[in-house]
């Protein structure tokens, strides 16, 4: 669908004044949205400025975000995924079999399946700074103490998904960000979009069109503004690069992702869908651990979720720590794309959580 033909969806105007508010209040300085269907963009805006200096450059279309959390769904389990289907990675095979110091107690019952549902004991975090690179990252995750048995509880964990980067890197034979470029050059190629609407390490050319950040009081980096950078300090020990963390994207290219997964959650992926049907099905469908609302990957649709409580029960999002979000509703046929950058000096974490759901009610009419 042609962008300067595209048809508003209900509900845009509610959107549009929940995001100008936003603004104006101080939740973020600068908000792209995107919502479409799987024949294309439906509604696109940029509000604010990249940050909140009274001489910040406008935000646009074009401009790149952090997406944090959003590259555990995007990225990791996309990979992971298409491991499996290609027998590299089985689901159901243990932790131990990729890393020899996952070893001990109860820490032999834990698979792949279980770190991509977060079901694997480990905790959120680690409780001391991040060690740089890899090796001691990975010595200090797989030797940390369990919070639970495996499967018996799950607990949102940035811990699990770095052990699925290296995982995902291992068996593809390439860095992490190597692989991505691989999966999803022909979705952003068939949007008509350049490299940088969707990658790790992003050039930092047109600082202009990045998003900027400010580090949390423990990061080492405090006192300085990131731009271009992670702001994930954990990711920013890997390089930039990691499981949890370090995609940078546009609107443009988280929407031209969603589309290609919306398609393929209804039955209708094409050559250059980064996943089948069969696995995005998979994806989606709910953990069998008690009280969990997580898929592989991804978040399902529960009232209390950040979607809101009007999408349907088929929904799955996820959402990153920057303040930005994504959720795809194939039985609605529609995707919502909302990216901000409320980590430079904006509001909280509560207040990102109350604008989300506000934001989806008002599209899922």
């Amino acid at each position: 669908m042609a962008r300067d033909a595209m048809t508003e969806p209900a509900g845009v105007d509610a959107a549009r004044t929940l995001l100008e508010d936003a603004v104006a209040h101080g939740l973020f300085p600068a908000a792209v949205a995107e919502v479409g269907d799987s024949e294309g963009v439906r509604w696109e805006q940029a509000f604010g400025a990249l940050t909140f200096d009274d001489r910040a450059a406008p935000a646009e279309l074009e401009t790149r975000f952090d997406l944090a959390s959003l590259t555990k769904p995007i990225a990791t389990t996309t990979l992971a995924l298409s491991l499996v289907e290609a027998k590299r990675l089985d689901l159901d095979e243990p932790v131990s079999r990729s890393f020899t110091e996952w070893r001990g107690g109860d820490r032999e019952a834990a698979t792949i399946r279980d770190l991509l549902e977060h079901a694997s004991g480990l905790p959120p975090r680690l409780l001391d700074q991040p060690p740089s690179g890899r090796r001691e990252l990975e010595h200090d995750i797989c030797t940390t103490v369990l919070e639970y048995a495996p499967r018996t509880r799950s607990v949102y964990s940035d811990l699990g998904f770095i052990l699925l980067g290296f995982v995902a890197a291992d068996r593809g034979g390439a860095p992490l960000d190597r692989l991505f470029e691989t999966i999803i050059a022909a979705t952003r190629k068939r949007a008509g979009l350049p490299p940088s609407s969707l990658a790790f390490l992003p050039s930092l050319e047109r600082q202009d069109r990045i998003a900027p950040t400010w580090p949390l009081e423990e990061d080492v980096r405090r006192g300085r503004m990131l731009v271009g950078e992670v702001h994930d300090n954990y990711a920013a020990a890997l390089g930039g690069v990691a499981g949890h963390a370090g995609l940078f994207g546009t609107a443009r290219g988280v929407g031209a992702f969603a589309r290609a997964i919306l398609s393929a959650a209804r039955g209708l992926a094409g050559e250059e869908a980064p996943l089948s049907p069969a696995l995005v099905s998979l994806a989606k469908r709910p953990s069998r651990v008690d009280g969990s609302s997580r898929g592989l990957g991804w978040d399902t649709m529960l009232v209390s979720s950040s979607c809101g409580s009007r999408m349907s029960r088929e929904a799955f999002g996820h959402v990153g720590f920057t303040g930005t979000s994504l959720w795809i509703d194939p039985t609605r046929d529609r995707y919502f794309v909302l990216l901000t950058n409320r980590v430079c000096g904006g509001g909280s974490v509560e207040d990102m959580r109350a604008l989300r759901r506000a934001f989806h009610d008002a599209l899922s009419v």
